[in-house]
C-alpha cells in the first residue's frame, strides 16, 4: 500500500490528547515533509497547535452547535485525503469525520471503539493493551507504515509569545516553578493548603512560584486561597496568559506542578519536568508521558480501596469519582516528591 500523501487529522479536545496527537502529527512529517496534513481541532486547541510547520488546521469550534458542522464541510469541500485518522470516538467526533472525503479512514480497535466510531471507518489501528493514550494514539502513524521512534512534540513558539513568557520570570532567579492548580473538574483539584504548603517549600529551596491558569471564576477563586494561604511571596499570572504563552513560559520553567489537566501535558511537550497529582485517572494511562516517576499516584490505592482491584485487574480506562480521592495526597507526599524532583534533575 503506497503512502498517503495527503492527511486529515481529527482529534477536535482536550489539551492533554491533542498534545499527545502532535507527537504523531510531527512523525508523520518527519517521516515525509511532503505529505499534506490538514488537522481538523477545537478552537482552544488549535490556539495552542498554531504555526506547525506543514499542518492546515481546521478549527470546529463546538459552541456553534450544528454550524460547526457545515463550516467544516465548507472549508473541506472539495478535499479528498488519502487517508482519515479519526483520532476521537466521541459522536461529535464522529459526526464532523462525515465532512471529510477520504479513501482509508482509519480509526480505533474494536475494544476501544464506542458512540459508533466503528460506523464511520473502514481500518482500525493495531489494538493495544494497557498502555499510555500516546503509545495507542502512535498506532495510527504505524498504520500509515511509520517507524515508532523516540516520540516528539514540537509544538512551536513565536519569539513575541518567547520573550513574553521571559519577561514574567524573576530575574533575580534561575529556579522557576509554575503551579497550575485548576482542573477542568473541580473534584480533580488539590486542596489550596496544601499547594500554598508547597509553595513555601519551593520559595524556601530558592524557586520563584507561580500560579498559573485559565480566566474563569474557578480558577481565580482557587488561585487567591493559596495566595491568601501562603507565607512566601507567589506571582499570581492566573487569566493573563493565552494558551501558548502558558505554553512558551512553561519551556521556560525548572518545574511544574499540575493536577489531571492539560498542562501537565503541555510541560511534558515543551520538556520541562511535571509533578503530577493523580487520585482519578490511571497515571500510566493518562499521566505525563515524560515523567510518571515524579507522578503521586492516589489513584493506585484508591482503585484496591474502592473497587478492591489492582491496576493488572481493572479495566484500563476505569475512572474513580469521588471529592474525597484527592485529599490522599497530602503535603508531605508531594514535598518529598519535589525534593527528589529537585535532586535528580539537578535543579
Amino acid at each position: 500500500m503506497s503512502a498517503p500523501r495527503s492527511i486529515c487529522l481529527l482529534r477536535l479536545s482536550a489539551i492533554g490528547d491533542t498534545c499527545n496527537a502532535a507527537a504523531v502529527v510531527h512523525a508523520i512529517r518527519q517521516h515525509d515533509p511532503e505529505t499534506e496534513i490538514t488537522w481538523v481541532i477545537g478552537k482552544a486547541e488549535a490556539a495552542l497547535m498554531a504555526g506547525m510547520d506543514g499542518v492546515n488546521l481546521v478549527v470546529f469550534d463546538k459552541k456553534q452547535g450544528m454550524a460547526a458542522y457545515r463550516n467544516l464541510r465548507r472549508q473541506l469541500q472539495g478535499k479528498r485525503f488519502d487517508a482519515l485518522l479519526l483520532m476521537q470516538v466521541a459522536l461529535r467526533a464522529n459526526l464532523a469525520s462525515l465532512c471529510v472525503s477520504a479513501k482509508r479512514r482509519i480509526g480505533f480497535n474494536k475494544a476501544k471503539s464506542k458512540e459508533l466510531h466503528s460506523l464511520f471507518i473502514n481500518e482500525r489501528i493495531e489494538p493495544t493493551d494497557k498502555v499510555h493514550v500516546l503509545d495507542n494514539f502512535r498506532q495510527f502513524q504505524k498504520s500509515l507504515g511509520i517507524p515508532l521512534g523516540e516520540p516528539d512534540w514540537n509544538i512551536p513558539v513565536n519569539a513575541e509569545d518567547r520573550n513574553w513568557a521571559k519577561a514574567q520570570l524573576d530575574p533575580g532567579t534561575r529556579k522557576h516553578l509554575i503551579i497550575t492548580p485548576a482542573a477542568s473538574n473541580v473534584e480533580r483539584n488539590w486542596m489550596p493548603e496544601r499547594y500554598a504548603a508547597v509553595a513555601d517549600h519551593a520559595a524556601s529551596q530558592g524557586f520563584t512560584v507561580y500560579l498559573c491558569g485559565g480566566p474563569g471564576d474557578l480558577d481565580k477563586e482557587l488561585a487567591a486561597s493559596i495566595q491568601a494561604q501562603a507565607q512566601r511571596p507567589i506571582r499570581d499570572l492566573v487569566g493573563q496568559s493565552s494558551l501558548k504563552q502558558l505554553f512558551a513560559l512553561i519551556g521556560e520553567a525548572s518545574l511544574v506542578l499540575a493536577p489531571d489537566t492539560g498542562p501537565a501535558h503541555m510541560a511534558v511537550a515543551a520538556g520541562t519536568p511535571v509533578i503530577g497529582l493523580y487520585a482519578h485517572s490511571n497515571p500510566k494511562r493518562t499521566g505525563p508521558y515524560r515523567w510518571q516517576e515524579y507522578v503521586v499516584d492516589a489513584y493506585t490505592p484508591a482503585l484496591k480501596q474502592v473497587r478492591g482491584e489492582t491496576l493488572e485487574q481493572s479495566r484500563w480506562g476505569q475512572r474513580l469519582k469521588g471529592e474525597e480521592l484527592m485529599k490522599s495526597i497530602t503535603t508531605e507526599d508531594v514535598i518529598d516528591m519535589l525534593n527528589r524532583c529537585i535532586q535528580e534533575q539537578n535543579l
